[in-house]
Formats: structure tokens, sequence, C-alpha cells
């Protein structure tokens, strides 16, 4: 009908203006960040030299544990509770104390917009789009780490190294991760709240002492404690393990590790 036909005709024409309009705005503005960059998987240059500094750090981390009296005092089921939920973030101090550096490259792996194309050359069907990974769990289908990933170890890193953290301040942050109350399971809630208080206070102590001019160092290394909150802890299993002993299971490994003579 005549209707019908003009009102396709006006859209036809309105959706042209605005499409001119969008393409003059995008003219005159600077290109959008775009997320697909973070998303790019990486891998370790020299993962042999970098995964062997991990696995020595990693020991050392379970024997400076190991060492603290009152972690010794706990039940071993309260123990491992406490390892596995923080091998990962004191893994990471250790690197940081170490000053372990990553360099990395960027994977070879086809991403889902090179496969899509490659398919339409060939005249195959574009392969489906995989559904999105649980929640701690979308790394091992990839077995690599996305460049977000990397990027957030690596200001962790630099943010350890520019405040220049002494051993003593390295010790309480760890005494601070190790022994954290929050955890479900635990029996000894009270006991556990009160070691970590006294890390804190250590620390805090410590650094009013040795750094009286900067009121704000203590504040400063708390955030480095957050930053840890915001790594995957299967992100750095991937990282510095699956390249040297392949599919691990981080449980068991640390088990054995903490019954061990470290």
């Amino acid at each position: 009908c005549r209707c019908c036909a003009e009102g396709r005709r006006h859209s036809s024409i309105l959706y042209s203006i605005l499409r001119s309009q969008e393409r003059e705005a995008a003219a005159g503005q600077e290109p959008r960040g775009c997320s697909c960059g973070s998303r790019r998987r990486v891998a370790l240059r020299s993962p042999q030299v970098v995964c062997k500094a991990a696995s020595a750090v990693l020991v050392k981390t379970l024997r400076f544990v190991q060492n603290v009296p009152c972690f010794q005092e706990l039940p071993l089921e309260e123990q491992l509770l406490l390892v596995r939920s923080c091998w990962a973030p004191l893994l990471l101090l250790g690197l940081a104390q170490d000053r372990v550096h990553l360099e990395t490259v960027e994977s070879a792996e086809p991403s889902m917009l090179q496969r899509i194309l490659t398919a339409r050359r060939q005249g195959e069907q574009p392969p489906p789009r995989a559904p999105a990974p649980a929640p701690g769990r979308g790394h091992h289908g990839s077995h690599l780490p996305s460049a977000g990933d990397i990027q957030t170890i690596k200001g962790f890193l630099a943010k350890c190294w520019s405040l220049d953290i002494s051993t003593k301040e390295y010790a309480y942050l760890k005494g601070t991760v190790l022994f954290n109350p929050d955890l479900p399971g635990l029996q000894c809630t009270q006991y556990i709240e009160g070691l970590q208080r006294e890390a804190q206070q250590a620390l805090n102590e410590h650094v009013r002492l040795i750094h009286r001019g900067d009121e704000a160092r203590f504040a400063k290394l708390n955030v480095v404690l957050s930053l840890l909150r915001s790594i995957n802890a299967n992100v750095i299993a991937e990282l510095f393990f699956r390249p040297i002993i392949g599919a691990v299971n981080m449980d068991d490994m640390l088990l054995e590790m903490l019954c061990a003579k470290l």
C-alpha cells in the first residue's frame, strides 16, 4: 500500500541520514578503546626460565609458611585450607620480592574473527561461538592467560617495585595474606583473626619506625594487598606451572609440598 511504501522510503532516508551523521561524528573523534586487545592470549617469552624461577619461589614461600610458629600450631586441615586459598598471592609477593620479570609474546592462536573469515573463504560454516566460561574456569580451555591478565600481574609487580618494599615488610604482608579468617570452613577463626591483626600491627609499627616521613606508606602497602584480590589463582597456575609440568592439580601439589620437609 502507499502508506507502507512511503513509510519504507522515509525510514530508508532516515537511516541514511543517521548513518552519515554517525560517520561524520566518528571521523572527528578518537577511536574508542576496545577490550578485544585485553582478551588476546599471550605466553611467556622464556617459559623455562620464568617457570623455574616461579617454582623456586613457591618452594621458598612454603618454607617460609612452615617456619611460622603460629602456623605450625594449627591443625593440618586448617593449614591446608589457608595455603590452598592464598598460595597464589603469596607466590606473587615472592616474585615481587625476588624481582622476577615477565616478558610475554602474543599467542599464534587465531582469534574468533580470524577463524570466521578463514571458514568463509573456504566455504565452510563459521565455528559456533563458545559459551561463556564459568567464573574461575575460563583459562583452562585455552591454557593461555589473556593480555589483560598479564597486565594486571605486571601492574602488581611494578607497584611493589615502586614502593621498594623491604624484607620485613614483605614478611608482614605475607602474614596478613596467610592468616585470612574469612575463609569458609575454618574452625580456629578467632585465633587466625588475631594472627592477621598482629601482622598488620607489626607492619604499621615497622613503617612508623623506619619511614617516619612517609605517613601514607602503610596505606600504600595495603593497596598492594588489595591489588592481589583481582588476580585469579587459575591464571597463575596456567602461566607459571603448565608450561613445564602440564596440567596440574595445585591442591594435590600443595598438599605434597606442605607435608614434605622443604
